[in-house]
């Protein structure tokens, strides 16, 4: 069984849900320290000018963990980010078919950001085709510290023989760790692909929303590549 674990992000790239579809199950990270200005509270999407940011504003403190950061409740960001959607999208092909639920993933009452995190990954997940199993790790008891034996732990409680990781974790992965207990790493390969997109010349890089108006129900093909 392959294990793939991320970050819960908001409104994911194309990337992450290829993660998501190459494995057998996911897991959300959100016990790790929340990283301001990238992509854990926001993500992109594509107008005529280019692109902007859909940002969930957030309260935290510094060393916070995802899973206690809260939203700032404040701000009127819902209405802003379904403003800038209906806006860049309205003339998608796809755009009349999904909207209406991405309006109701709005409507939700979130407290914390990776509610509505993990709320946006399984909204655009199952709307493209892909149903895993997922679990967050804060739920998996006995969890280490250190990012190698965090990652081991967790294939292990699931009973994954293989984990997959980004193509970036050839940079930080101790591979012998996971070879001394029997749990083989793999590497994502993941060519971002072209596709049908408004606004001239493509832009790679958006919120799947921009596949998933643009492309409906073969978005998880041209994903898979």
């Amino acid at each position: 069984m392959i294990a793939a674990v991320h970050q819960p992000q908001f409104m994911p790239w194309l990337g992450y849900f290829h993660k998501m579809d190459s494995a057998d199950v996911f897991v959300y990270l959100d016990n790790v320290q929340f990283k301001k200005n990238e992509y854990q509270n926001r993500n992109r999407i594509k107008t005529s000018q280019g692109w902007q940011w859909l940002t969930v504003p957030v309260n935290y403190s510094f060393g916070e963990r995802i899973n206690q950061v809260r939203i700032d409740s404040s701000k009127d960001w819902k209405k802003k980010h379904l403003k800038s959607i209906e806006m860049n999208y309205s003339k998608a092909p796809y755009f009349d078919e999904y909207f209406p639920m991405v309006e109701r993933l709005y409507g939700g009452d979130y407290e914390y950001l990776y509610e509505v995190n993990i709320a946006s990954v399984e909204l655009l997940s199952g709307l493209i085709g892909i149903k895993k199993p997922a679990y967050r790790a804060s739920e998996i008891n006995g969890l280490r510290d250190d990012q190698n034996l965090r990652l081991l732990d967790i294939c292990k409680a699931l009973g994954a023989d293989t984990y997959l990781s980004g193509g970036a974790g050839r940079d930080y992965m101790d591979l012998t760790v996971f070879k001394d207990e029997g749990v083989d790493v793999v590497f994502q390969d993941f060519t971002h692909p072209s596709y049908a997109q408004l606004y001239g010349e493509f832009t790679p890089f958006m919120s799947l929303l921009d596949i998933l108006f643009n492309c409906g129900e073969k978005s998880l093909t041209i994903l898979r590549g």
